[in-house]
């Protein structure tokens, strides 16, 4: 019975097919995919149809990410914010082109039930992001902070690691949860192609939108699988790369 967490796919289907495929998933097991599943390459659509048809078979968990917000408020009323579309969004449009209505009402759904956060038996959080409340993910004020925040993992870079947890300036956010599991910012920000370790935050974003890949972690044994790069499995296009 093993739970993988699975970092940003952006569009890179063929980066998410390569993956999977490491995995060799069994029936007991479970997939979290840590959102943002659309805008940079070319196959944002593909991606929800494929992960929609694997869920039938598959225990999986959906994160909601910013990029899938942005996708799921197209797909309601054709809505386009300005920044998305500037940022992988047309890219995602053009990637329904021959979808029907009907498909494209499924994959409304399917962005429409994703939580923003999920928190298992062990008191490990998967989410987008990150929060801002010193009490926990329950008291957030604001939805958005669990696919937009970037302030709790530059928080887990800059403290001291030498830092007592029942000191007065531990932060407490980092108090609440065993593990914390997140997507959001790229690992290759800071050199890294591979996940990353800060306190008990590992960051699983390994720049599939940019130069990077997709990841699969083994949140048990820390054992982690990747695709090819990016660019390597499209050519011909240049993700967020802009």
């Amino acid at each position: 019975m093993r739970t993988f967490a699975v970092g940003d796919i952006h569009g890179g289907f063929k980066a998410l097919v390569q993956v999977l495929n490491q995995l060799e998933i069994q029936e007991e097991d479970t997939i979290i995919f840590m959102g943002d599943y659309v805008d940079g390459w070319s196959e944002s659509a593909q991606v929800i149809e494929f992960l929609i048809n694997v869920s039938q078979k598959i225990n999986c968990i959906f994160i909601k990410g910013n990029h899938d917000v942005w996708c799921q408020n197209w797909l309601k009323d054709k809505s386009v914010n300005p920044s998305w579309y500037l940022h992988g969004g047309k890219e995602t449009i053009d990637s329904y082109e021959g979808f029907s209505d009907d498909e494209k009402k499924q994959h409304l759904i399917f962005f429409e039930n994703m939580p923003f956060y999920y928190l298992d038996s062990d008191h490990r959080l998967f989410l987008h992001a990150g929060f801002t409340s010193m009490h926990g993910v329950e008291k957030e004020a604001f939805s958005h902070t669990f696919c937009t925040d970037r302030t709790l993992w530059e928080m887990a870079l800059a403290i001291d690691k030498k830092m007592a947890k029942n000191s007065a300036n531990y932060p407490k956010r980092l108090t609440h949860y065993k593990e914390i599991y997140i997507g959001h910012t790229p690992t290759t920000n800071y050199a890294e192609t591979v996940p990353m370790k800060a306190i008990n935050i590992w960051n699983v974003d390994t720049g599939a939108a940019f130069k990077g890949r997709v990841t699969a972690m083994n949140i048990d044994t820390k054992v982690f699988f990747q695709s090819d790069c990016l660019p390597d499995l499209y050519p011909n296009e240049k993700g967020r790369n802009k």
